[in-house]
């Protein structure tokens, strides 16, 4: 991989886009297109907050018996980053109304054969805001 290979224009968009329609659908509980961005194999993993999920199945099962109540959320730092073209990673912090925790998210995302782009590895976690390292003014490596 050579640095004229990283966030080519055109894969960097079409990741965004991917990106976008993934949020648009957790934030409306729209599961058939969350299922459809994931990679349907025993090898994707999903760490959520309070759930390790490894493979499709259990991932699928979660967002099905999920409450569609508090999705809502805004999107802070949003990084992502192409690597050629049919590999990226994305990465935000969320924050919800009420709450004044920080989430963060991180996805690795590989378009298939199809030329589709799909999730193949997830990870959801909460930081309490007095523990961030902006809020807290840094944070050892």
């Amino acid at each position: 991989m050579t640095e004229d290979q990283i966030n080519l224009p055109d894969v960097l968009a079409e990741v965004q886009a991917v990106f976008n329609r993934y949020e648009d659908a957790l934030v409306n509980n729209r599961v058939e297109v969350l299922d459809a961005l994931f990679w349907n194999s025993p090898h994707t993993v999903r760490y959520g907050a309070t759930e390790n999920l490894v493979g499709y199945a259990q991932i699928q099962a979660f967002r099905a018996g999920r409450s569609p109540a508090g999705l809502a959320r805004t999107l802070g730092r949003t990084v992502i980053t192409t690597f050629g073209r049919d590999m990226a990673t994305a990465m935000t912090e969320f924050h919800r109304a009420g709450s004044s925790a920080i989430g963060r998210q991180s996805q690795t995302w590989v378009r298939f054969a199809d030329g589709q782009w799909r999730v193949v590895a997830a990870h959801v976690s909460l930081l309490a805001a007095a523990s961030s390292p902006s809020a807290a003014g840094g944070a050892a490596g």
